[in-house]
């Protein structure tokens, strides 16, 4: 199993980005898939699911209105699409799947939003 997000990097407050997970090595469309995200000296938080057949969503109440999270299961691909961003925001932000043979993490990505 293989999850490689991309996308993050430094945006200004306001802007937006696009996060990807792009997975391997399970049955991609027959699993919910979440992204987390971890700011500095922080603990790992919830950020958002979706569905394996992409009709139900969750997100935390903070990027609520903000962020989307999507797939494409056909090319095995998680997104998560971030406008408005803010510099709480600023974390690594990684993919997670829970799969019955374990839980898996991808590498993260850096988010940083500054002026």
């Amino acid at each position: 199993v293989q999850l490689v997000e991309s996308g993050g990097g430094l945006v200004q407050p306001g802007g937006s980005l696009r996060l990807s997970c792009t997975a391997s090595g399970f049955t991609f469309s027959d699993h919910d898939l979440t992204w987390y995200r971890q700011a500095p000296g922080k603990e790992r938080e919830f950020v958002a699911l979706i569905s394996s057949a992409a009709d139900l969503t969750y997100y935390v109440d903070s990027v609520k209105g903000r962020f989307i999270i999507s797939r494409d299961n056909g090319a095995a691909t998680l997104s998560l699409q971030m406008n408005n961003l803010k510099p709480e925001d600023t974390a690594v932000y990684y993919c997670f799947a829970r799969l019955p043979s374990g839980s898996y993490w991808g590498q993260g990505t850096q988010v940083t939003v500054s002026s």
